[in-house]
């Protein structure tokens, strides 16, 4: 058997040398092929694999040929399509709508490999050619995008993907289950447009009174004219992502056709994330990417363990509550474990492990009892605005699990990069895991979200007010004074997100200079598919409350904000000082103590040319001296 043999057929070639007829998938995806479980092409891939159907994988076809879809043929049972791990449009632009110089998913970091909006892309090249086979969308672009949803892009709402990309399902969510189940529908000889009943999917159809036991949600016209409505919608998703008591459904277009969501899918058991991750991944991208450089996202990843999925954290910016669920699933130590061995027999691996986790590190269990059988609450939050008096804080699994890890032989450093809750960690008690995390598990810096410092601004995101970051830090140091060690926090933090004035940006980086930060990377607050947070910044409205919200719209006073996070910097200088007058606070432009910026750019700009005048011609003169046959001390004169 060859090293390609390993992966999934990629040609027609591929297909017939194994034997293979007709396949009963083809795979349709916009990232480059990398069979790897950080991947979900590769996870849904290979359990299909596992049932015994046939797969063939499509990575990146030509968009702009149709026949790039016909690599396999027609397949037995249907085309699965994905945009690949990110929405295209996030993809392929910044937060300003400017396009990314790169795509870490395509090979050597090459853009233009993919569409925008790419699961309707690639679902119109497949429709014509192949009219009448089933196509299911899943994937984080298809499965945020699943009902009427704000646009940022296009700035407009619009609807369904299932109704844009003509698909026949969506798997939406953490897909196991429901393509295992749609699969073997479509495999018992069940016409896709029967398929209504699996959890984690939506369907379309024009009979409303099929459609049972269900909510119907305000309708596409009705959203359209009216943000209220809109933001009444995304409040009842909102209160219906929990597997255990969501109720189905459903919005009508035009009155005619309607889109019905079921339930999100069940967590998975232990024994099933396990048997899952121990499929037979090759863990690497396609060899036919080695002559462009690989595939820039798997070097990140390759050498990171994948411990836990969902996240009961609930930030509002975030669209995990959408996506993966709020009821943490985890992998056992054993299969953990098994996956390390394997990796570090890897010639490529250096002894580090990367990353131990998931949408949060240290979350290793539900976050109360109560999840297992009944869900997560509809209308509370775990650890938002405090920790809720039922949840179960406890860090021993994973402590445990982590030991283990740095013990295995040919591991000389395990870091812990996921991101991980502050307010979970000062919720226990306990400091063992601040201490060991310190101990053994940072190189330096840890990378925090607090995300802002505004109690106002905190509450619009869902996260906890700052005087527990603060306690948080604090305790860091402490810890680590105690170590003898020398490490740092390194705050994230977001600027311009719903709730955020040009006040709160101000004290922002007041807080920054007071405690002597320079924040090297700042997120400007981004709109996209699926989240509380958009649901805010298109309606001026919290989806939670329904109370009215303060949406930064300006584009030049989003501007100022971001500056005022990174108000050391020269190139920022005009807009800091536009932002401090606009808001009466000259106080913070001088040479006092409390001072963010001087008051005379001018001055300092002419200090600086003339610094750099001296250097270069300080440079000029040492290399002058060096040439050889030079007398020290003396300059030839230059002919002209």
């Amino acid at each position: 058997m060859s090293w390609d043999d390993a992966f999934l057929p990629v040609s027609r070639q591929e297909m017939e040398e194994r034997g293979i007829a007709q396949m009963d998938f083809v795979y349709v995806c916009g990232d480059a092929y990398v069979d790897h479980p950080s991947f979900g092409s590769a996870i849904i891939s290979r359990v299909l694999e596992s049932l015994g159907y046939k797969v063939g994988m499509i990575c990146q076809p030509d968009f702009r040929d149709p026949e790039s879809i016909d690599v396999f043929g027609a397949p037995r049972l249907g085309f699965l399509v994905s945009s690949g791990n990110m929405d295209s449009m996030v993809n392929h632009y910044t937060v300003a709508k400017k396009r990314r110089h790169t795509d870490a998913y395509s090979p050597g970091g090459a853009i233009g490999k993919r569409p925008d909006r790419a699961v309707i892309v690639y679902c119109n090249l497949i429709r014509r050619t192949y009219k009448h086979t089933p196509i299911i969308i899943g994937g984080i672009e298809a499965s945020l995008r699943r009902m009427a949803h704000y646009d940022y892009w296009s700035d407009s709402v619009r609807r369904s993907i299932l109704l844009e990309s003509g698909a026949d399902l969506i798997s939406y969510g953490m897909g196991e289950r429901s393509i295992a189940a749609i699969a073997e529908a479509l495999a018992s000889g069940m016409d896709v447009r029967d398929i209504t009943w699996i959890d984690g999917t939506v369907y379309k159809t024009r009979d409303e009174e099929s459609i049972y036991d269900a909510i119907r949600l305000p309708d596409y016209e009705q959203i359209l004219q009216d943000k209220t409505a809109y933001a009444k919608s995304v409040q009842i998703q909102y209160q219906n992502t929990d597997p255990f008591q969501a109720k189905r459904m459903y919005e009508a277009y035009d009155g005619k056709t309607f889109v019905v969501q079921n339930p999100p899918s069940k967590p998975l058991t232990t024994m099933e994330m396990d048997d899952v991750y121990a499929l037979p991944y090759t863990r690497r991208a396609h060899p036919m990417y080695d002559k462009d450089g690989g595939i820039p996202a798997l070097s990140e990843i390759q050498f990171s363990l994948t411990s836990c999925r969902g996240c009961f954290g609930g930030c509002n910016f975030c669209a995990l509550t959408f996506h993966e669920g709020r009821i943490v699933q985890v992998r056992s130590h054993a299969s953990i474990l098994e996956e390390a061995k394997k990796m570090t027999q890897d010639p490529q691996f250096k002894g580090y492990i990367h990353d131990v986790g998931g949408p949060t590190a240290e979350f290793r269990k539900p976050a109360c009892k109560k999840q297992l059988t009944a869900g997560a609450c509809k209308n509370r939050q775990c650890l938002f605005p405090a920790p809720c008096p039922n949840l179960e804080v406890d860090h021993s699994d994973y402590l445990s699990l982590l030991e283990k890890l740095r013990a295995l032989p040919g591991v000389k450093k395990v870091f812990v990069r996921s991101g991980f809750r502050f307010d979970y960690l000062m919720a226990d008690k306990d400091r063992t895991f601040l201490k060991t995390l310190c101990r053994y598990h940072v190189s330096g810096q840890l990378r925090v979200a607090p995300e802002h410092v505004s109690d106002n601004v905190l509450r619009e995101m869902g996260k906890p007010p700052v005087s527990v970051y603060n306690a948080f830090v604090r305790e860091f140091e402490k810890v680590n004074k105690e170590l003898g060690l020398d490490q740092y926090v390194v705050p994230y933090l977001m600027s311009s997100h719903p709730g955020s004035t040009m006040k709160d940006a101000i004290a922002l980086a007041e807080y920054l200079h007071r405690h002597h930060l320079n924040p090297e990377q700042v997120q400007d607050f981004y709109p996209t598919p699926g989240t509380v947070s958009t649901c805010m910044y298109y309606t001026g409205i919290d989806p939670r409350t329904m109370t009215p919200v303060f949406v930064e719209r300006s584009p030049h006073r989003k501007a100022m904000q971001r500056a005022l996070i990174q108000y050391r910097k020269p190139e920022n200088y005009d807009l800091v000082k536009e932002a401090l007058l606009l808001e009466g606070r000259e106080d913070l432009i001088g040479y006092g103590p409390e001072a963010l910026i001087p008051p005379r750019k001018e001055n300092e700009e002419i200090r600086e040319r003339i610094r750099a005048r001296k250097k270069r011609e300080e440079k000029a003169e040492r290399a002058e001296r060096q040439r050889p046959g030079q007398t020290p001390g003396r300059t030839k004169k230059r002919r002209h």
